[in-house]
């Protein structure tokens, strides 16, 4: 995401979209009742033809619309704003849906903005210099392909072998099964983005290398790893034990998720944490607080301003945790807050 101005009064931050990140990020900071002012295309007002009106093509136009209504769509990776139109040429008090994405560029508008969200913004700018990792988490029989983004864990696809195990031990070179994986994974690459391959057994070297000699230049960065399963829990066994630190450690998900996980084992052996919005706001304004981690969702839900500033104040990190990925629904369980201590409380 970039910053491209703000409003003197400090009202409106206009925002370009670069990645599809942003679309997520931007879907935690924007409110119902903000008035978002955006390039979009609407039919021209044809007041004495409705029937034309219907009709007539759709013009480009900018409009301001007051939102009423927010939509995210994780499979497209699109954001809806529904509401009604404030500022613009034409069909001021008329209702309007706002289809954000990548490359559009936007004027977000708000009476009060929370230090949370124009935090959110710039850990945005930030995350999007990171880049992505794509996953390939596979055995001899099964692979399955994901990708991380900085809001969560996505599987993309699985692809079957179709081999039987006397066929492999006989053939194992003569399959399509790594080149249609490759056909997979090429579409997701960026530039300088990692690929982490991953699974039991022999399989994962023999990809690895089929990456590299398939294209140099796009597979420059495949790491390997060894875990007890392939496919998703594979994945997830990879970022929760901590293996692959290097390739994770600029990766939102994997901070979060480690996080969570010491924030469980604490918990779990009744040491320095707590969890709950009273008594984390007990722990913040004793100065207990070493690191915040807070959901995504509660922070859209409810100001939290007075927790953040408490903690920071007192020289503690706050982590905004995503409820798109696994640690994610830990928190949620826990009411979607939680507080790593340095001293136990009471």
């Amino acid at each position: 995401m970039r910053i491209l101005g703000r409003d003197p009064d400090g009202s409106g931050i206009r925002v370009q979209v670069e990645t599809d990140e942003d679309v997520w990020h931007l879907y935690n900071v924007i409110e119902v009742g903000d008035l978002v002012t955006a390039s979009t295309t609407r039919r021209e007002e044809k007041a004495a033809d409705k029937l034309r009106a219907e009709r007539a093509e759709k013009k480009r136009m900018t409009l301001g619309v007051r939102v009423e209504k927010i939509e995210f769509s994780e499979d497209d990776l699109r954001l809806k704003l529904l509401g009604t139109i404030e500022t613009g040429p034409q069909d001021i008090g008329q209702h309007h849906t706002l289809i954000l994405e990548v490359g559009d560029s936007l004027l977000v508008s708000k009476a009060h903005w929370r230090e949370t969200q124009l935090e959110r913004l710039d850990r945005a700018v930030r995350d999007s210099k990171k880049p992505r990792i794509v996953f390939v988490s596979l055995d001899q029989d099964e692979a399955t392909i994901a990708v991380l983004r900085q809001f969560g864990l996505k599987e993309v696809t699985t692809i079957r072998s179709g081999r039987s195990g006397k066929q492999y031990a006989e053939k194992p070179q003569t399959d399509g099964y790594h080149d249609e994986i490759i056909s997979k994974v090429v579409p997701l690459m960026e530039p300088g983005m990692p690929v982490v391959v991953l699974g039991p057994g022999f399989e994962k070297e023999s990809m690895a290398e089929d990456l590299k000699k398939a294209d140099p230049a796009t597979f420059g960065k495949v790491h390997v790893y060894h875990t007890g399963q392939c496919g998703m829990v594979g994945v997830n066994e990879l970022i929760k034990t901590g293996m692959g630190a290097e390739v994770l450690r600029d990766s939102a998900v994997g901070s979060e998720m480690e996080a969570v996980d010491q924030l469980m084992t604490e918990i779990g052996r009744n040491g320095l944490a707590t969890y709950g919005t009273n008594e984390v706001r007990d722990a913040a304004v004793s100065g207990a607080v070493e690191k915040l981690l807070v959901l995504d969702t509660k922070l859209r839900e409810q100001d939290m301003d007075d927790i953040v500033r408490a903690v920071e104040s007192q020289k503690g990190s706050v982590l905004v945790v995503s409820s798109q990925h696994d640690g994610g629904k830990i928190l949620a369980s826990l009411g979607g807050m939680g507080a790593l201590l340095r001293y136990r409380l009471g």
